[in-house]
């Protein structure tokens, strides 16, 4: 396995991952990874553990904006759709009165639920990195025990500060039951 150089990602290699006994060793294992520098951590786990969402540098969730912003863009298809076609292109002159703004209201609320319900099914995949068929995670040794009974840390090759020999030492510092390093 050739090497870039510290802060850079190995060929090959997805990161470095240790296995923990217990939530309360793997959240005070993410809070050490992250008190040491490192950005680019996961943390998997059978069960939820309070407070590491926040040991692993969680970010605020942006789905909320993808709704906000699918559904103004459906509201605004919508009406300038509608008040296109009945304004400009076929205007209907009845008893001397162009249709009514009021009269696109239901067109115009079921393309704005439409459109922030399709931002925030493709946002989510987006951000969930799918459609990808198999993590390189799951290609680290043991990783099937994170469903049921066992704890894990990977810090990711991307991470400004990982390199792999010392990223092992940290970790092997931290007291896991085992650290191993996990391909692509």
């Amino acid at each position: 396995m050739h090497e870039h150089g510290h802060g850079h990602e190995p060929e090959g290699i997805y990161g470095v991952v240790a296995e923990f006994w217990s939530g309360a060793d793997l959240l005070e294992a993410a809070r050490a990874a992250r008190a040491a520098g490192y950005e680019r951590i996961e943390a998997y786990s059978p069960m939820p553990v309070e407070g590491l969402a926040d040991a692993v540098g969680h970010r605020r969730n942006v789905i909320p904006l993808f709704a906000l912003l699918g559904g103004i863009i459906g509201c605004a298809g919508a009406f300038a759709l509608q008040w296109y076609s009945v304004a400009v292109a076929y205007p209907l002159n009845v008893g001397d009165r162009t249709p009514f703004w009021p009269g696109l209201v239901p067109n115009i609320f079921e393309m704005t639920v439409l459109g922030a319900l399709l931002a925030c099914f493709f946002g989510a995949l987006r951000l969930c990195g799918l459609p990808r068929l198999n993590h390189p995670i799951f290609n680290a040794a043991g990783f099937g025990l994170a469903m049921r009974e066992r704890f894990f840390l990977c810090v990711n090759a991307k991470d400004p500060k990982f390199d792999t020999p010392g990223t092992r030492q940290f970790l092997e510092q931290l007291n896991p039951l085992k650290v191993t390093d996990v391909d692509h």
